[in-house]
């Protein structure tokens, strides 16, 4: 995709590690969780391209040098269990932006701050597994950047409920990111009340 054809927009959805094979220690626990957040990101994934945001995969390459991203969605999705749910959920649909990231942040030695930079994007919608370790890393980097962020808790998923509940925390008190449900982030319902943070 050449420069001049990405979309503008202030904000943009980002998921993270959605379409993922789950086959490391730790995945069973997360599995049942990640579903729930991959049912909450569509929904609000559909909501948002309505509105004219636009979607930016995020991936681990899985120590894949010569990954594919379209290979690696029809991989899973072709699975059983959580990792074909959540591919056959969330499978990119045209005009999706997709990255490989080699590490935990989606920014570390990723084109992802200059995608967002080219896209004029100051908001960053953070979806995405797990909660206490890429999403929260992603955060971080995104808040050393100068993004407002949002992270609705109901899209992320973490091996534990006391896991994710300490990384949602974190990310509200130190990264000052906007956590509340999906349904509050504008353009993602018409009925839902403004979300006002804690003092």
């Amino acid at each position: 995709m050449n420069t001049e054809d990405l979309p503008r927009s202030r904000s943009v959805l980002l998921l993270i590690d959605f379409i993922n094979p789950m086959d490391f220690p730790g995945a069973q626990d997360l599995a049942e969780c990640a579903v729930q957040a991959a049912r909450a990101t569509s929904a609000l994934k559909a909501a948002l391209r309505k509105a004219g945001v636009p979607a930016i995969y995020a991936n681990d390459n899985y120590g894949g040098w010569q990954s594919d991203f379209q290979t690696l969605v029809e991989r899973c999705a072709r699975g059983g269990g959580a990792s074909g749910e959540m591919a056959r959920l969330l499978r990119p649909q045209h005009g999706d932006l997709t990255l490989l990231k080699p590490r935990h942040s989606a920014f570390l030695g990723s084109p992802l701050d200059l995608l967002l930079s080219r896209m004029e994007a100051k908001e960053i919608i953070i979806t995405g597994v797990a909660t206490d370790i890429c999403v929260q890393l992603t955060a971080m980097d995104g808040f050393l950047r100068g993004y407002t962020l949002r992270v609705p808790a109901d899209c992320t998923a973490a091996e534990s409920a006391d896991f994710r509940k300490q990384s949602i925390a974190y990310m509200e008190r130190v990264l000052k990111c906007d956590v509340a449900p999906s349904a509050f982030i504008p353009g993602a319902a018409t009925s839902a009340p403004p979300h006002r943070r804690r003092a």
